[in-house]
């Protein structure tokens, strides 16, 4: 041997050396492993959904050897290393029957240990090419097994080599086969399950004929007496499932996780603790399986729901489908889609009032036929149960969800008002203005998300204070911001903790009654297509949605009916340890006072009030309103003409205003004129005006004016001049 073939030699054996010196240790592989899926845990580390994220390659989790079947283990062994536990590394035994197989032309199982396997699953770099692996490589694997030998456990090479090894396509690791093809855990796989994983190892892209031979061959080697035709028969069945769904994988809320990947995407697997509670969770699930299945003769299919901790905002239940046994479009995620909210959105109405002085809770609502005039027509709300109550407060009209009361109050409040403030709490599908939805925003004609909806009520749930939910475990807590005043926020409240206020419309004792305190509102949208039930106690905001994704009315089921059963299940089951099950304390600003009614119209009772607003009797015939000032022509919105058959100079707007002791008006940013009513000549556009007292603005409208051409002299008429 020359010089240069002594130094070539030894390069190679330098390089084997460095390439063994470089492995890694056991911690470093287990620790550094990730699956192709992301698991999501609940807030105590229990599994609960797991979605694949990496698509190149089919992982789970790290499996231990001492959860890994012994019939595995034993065929493994036998069939790859038999010698494994006695060898350091390289069997030298199966080298020299491997040699002198070579020289016959014999086939034999080889001479590469385990280790010598895990060395190559280890470094890219010892991994066999289309012609197998060069002589260095040969080489450096041995040299990679016998570091290996000294510095890791069998077992731990066991542990590291069942986790690594490739088995079918994009099948690695025993847990991933394990749960494809058989439907197991690795621990439960028998003895024929093994010896069909075993043989996948030699030929991963066999034929299924193939391997099943291989795997009674197996069998009969090991003692066995199988039924070849029958491992075929299940080696056929178990690889026609290679590429199917995970049947292990946890599917406890699919819909919270796929909208958690799309906050914080990933091309790698992991865990996230999530805010989820998971016996909370299944039970949500359930519940809301059964009660849409005892729906389902009245064409209903679909649901949602999300609970929330009022405190700190977590995500505590997120059921986005009733399923795919239930629903024909059980992909959709009924808590983020956009659904007419009905009259679940009275409540930041009547607050809204109730903060601005315009009403109290005892005022007096007048529930009688109403017309109005609108931009856009002639608007006639009518109330669910078709009837009318007459004169009722403002306690009775919410909590007994009256539709003609919600719409005088709008007037008061105006759609601009009203939209705005719920696009402040969150509501930001409210894309349009409020002259797009005018006075039917009162009675949710709007689009909605559940979950934002959720939250307006959890910040009604704490007085006034906002923050957005929280996902999991790792985000951080939002400082509270207010969003509406306390005081008017715990009246809301109360008005819908109030039984006996409700009871006209739904009765003393129902699904919106519980055994601690509550308070809750039910909403049912056009041809009832959507209805909701929306509340909380101290402690737990719970929103339900059900229908049809499709959009497809249901058969007479109000929110009451439909939704309202499932919310109070699943906040009984949140409030279960019964802690804080009394009303929230009053805050400052609110005072209680006994009130009576003239004739009668209510009984006296005592009712809550923003301190300064207390009345001892409400009067009938002023309603007991405290009316807002602004502008009672043009109403927002309005379309006017110009006639061409009236001359110019007879044409007049009259503009008036209400409760302003000095109305000064600006038209488009320019002042023109004073006075409670105003005559104005309508010029062609769209116009602004606004009403000031003491140059400060009270309200503001739009309106539009449409051009027209006088007719021209009649043929023979002199002209004058």
């Amino acid at each position: 041997m020359n010089k240069t073939q002594q130094l070539f030699i030894a390069g190679g054996l330098l390089l084997c050396l460095a390439q063994a010196e470089a492995q890694p240790g056991f911690k470093d592989i287990k620790s550094g492993w990730t699956s192709s899926d992301l698991l999501v845990q609940d807030h105590r580390g229990v599994a609960l959904q797991r979605v694949r994220v990496d698509k190149t390659v089919r992982r789970q989790d790290w499996v231990t050897l001492a959860d890994t079947s012994p019939a595995f283990r034993q065929a493994l062994v036998f069939s790859e290393d038999k010698r494994f536990y006695q060898h350091s590394g390289i069997d030298w035994s199966g080298v020299a029957a491997a040699a002198w197989a070579n020289v016959w032309n014999t086939r034999t199982r080889g001479a590469s240990t385990l280790t010598m396997q895990l060395a190559g699953l280890l470094n890219d770099d010892l991994k066999a090419g289309r012609n197998g692996r060069s002589l260095w490589q040969k080489l450096g694997q041995g040299w990679s097994a016998a570091w290996l030998e000294t510095h890791w456990s069998k077992a731990e090479i066991l542990e590291a080599y069942l986790n690594l090894v490739g088995f079918r396509g994009e099948l690695v690791g025993l847990s991933a086969l394990s749960s494809t093809l058989f439907g197991k855990l690795p621990s439960g796989l028998d003895m024929e399950e093994s010896a069909i994983a075993v043989a996948l190892i030699r030929a991963p892209g066999a034929s299924p004929d193939k391997v099943g031979d291989r795997a009674c061959r197996l069998l009969k080697d090991m003692g066995r007496a199988p039924r070849c035709e029958t491992v075929s028969a299940h080696t056929r069945l178990a690889l026609s499932r290679s590429r199917s769904a995970n049947p292990l994988a946890e599917q406890d809320a699919p819909h919270f996780a796929q909208k958690l990947l799309q906050r914080q995407p990933r091309k790698q697997g992991g865990v996230i603790r999530s805010t989820l509670d998971a016996g909370l969770q299944r039970f949500a699930v359930s519940v809301l399986r059964r009660q849409l299945a005892a729906l389902s003769q009245r064409n209903v299919q679909d649901g949602a729901l999300v609970v929330l901790d009022n405190a700190s905002g977590d995500i505590l239940a997120w059921v986005g489908s009733s399923g795919r046994q239930l629903s024909s479009a059980a992909e959709v995620d009924g808590v983020t889609s956009l659904r007419q909210a009905g009259s679940t959105l009275k409540p930041f109405l009547y607050q809204m009032a109730l903060e601005k002085h315009y009403l109290t809770a005892a005022s007096l609502l007048n529930d009688s036929p109403l017309d109005l005039q609108t931009g856009s027509g002639l608007y006639a709300p009518q109330n669910y149960a078709k009837d009318f109550k007459g004169l009722v407060s403002v306690r009775t009209a919410l909590a007994s969800s009256l539709n003609i009361p919600a719409v005088r109050t709008i007037e008061m409040v105006s759609p601009t008002a009203l939209r705005d403030r719920l696009y402040q709490l969150g509501m930001t599908s409210l894309e349009q203005d409020g002259d797009y939805y005018g006075f039917s925003l009162a009675l949710g004609a709007a689009d909605i998300r559940l979950l934002d909806l959720a939250n307006a009520y959890r910040t009604l749930a704490n007085q006034g204070m906002a923050s957005p939910p929280r996902w999991t475990q790792g985000d951080a807590q939002a400082k509270p911001q207010r969003q509406l005043d306390a005081a008017s926020s715990f009246i809301i409240a109360d008005i819908l903790s109030d039984r006996t206020a409700r009871a006209r419309t739904f009765g003393m004792e129902s699904a919106l009654s519980t055994r601690y305190w509550s308070a809750v509102k039910t909403g049912t949208s056009k041809d009832m297509r959507d209805n909701w039930a929306v509340g909380f106690s101290r402690r737990f905001t719970v929103a339900v949605w059900v229908g049809n994704a499709s959009g497809e009315p249901m058969w007479d089921v109000s929110g009451m009916h439909g939704a309202a059963p499932v919310w109070q299940a699943v906040l009984d089951r949140a409030q279960a340890d019964g802690k804080q099950a009394a009303p929230p304390p009053a805050p400052p600003g609110v005072i209680r006072q006994d009130v009576h009614y003239q004739n009668n119209v209510e009984a006296a009772r005592q009712e809550w009030f923003l301190t300064g607003t207390q009345r001892a009797l409400i009067v009938a015939d002023d309603g007991g309103k405290l009316q807002p000032p602004g502008i009672v022509a043009p109403i927002d919105g309005s379309i006017y003409a110009i006639d061409p058959d009236i001359p110019p100079a007879n044409q007049r707007m009259i503009l008036r205003a209400r409760g302003v002791a000095r109305p000064e008006w600006w038209l488009d940013g320019r002042r023109i004129g004073a006075g409670a009513a105003l005559p104005w000549f309508p010029w062609p556009g769209k116009h602004t005006l606004e009403v000031r007292e003491k140059n400060k603005s009270v309200e503001r409208v739009r309106f539009e004016v449409r051009g027209a051409f006088l007719k021209p002299p009649a043929k023979g008429k002199a002209r004058g001049g």
